[in-house]
């Protein structure tokens, strides 16, 4: 894991703000370039790719417990299950 998305993460679940250069969150949201990638809504974590199915998106989302994402012929599959990166609840 990337030192940004390991402080980032950290914060996260600190519930405290960090900016690190494309990333930032202010411990309820996580933001890359600007789009919410994270978020906690009625108690539970969230994810999407916003749009963005990049490497760092997914480098980002992966810093999460819960999340494991890979791709394969293009295709996203979070935790082994295809995905097309709009929000969802990450298992507890």
């Amino acid at each position: 894991m990337r030192k940004i998305t390991e402080k980032i993460i950290s914060s996260f679940y600190h519930g405290e703000k960090k900016i690190i250069s494309n990333t930032r969150t202010d411990g309820k949201s996580i933001w890359l370039h600007e789009n919410e990638i994270v978020r906690i809504k009625n108690g539970r974590i969230e994810i999407t790719n916003a749009g963005w199915p990049t490497n760092t998106t997914k480098e980002r989302l992966n810093g999460l417990a819960g999340v494991n994402i890979h791709q394969k012929d293009f295709i996203w599959y979070l935790n082994d299950k295809e995905w097309n990166g709009s929000w969802i609840k990450i298992p507890e």
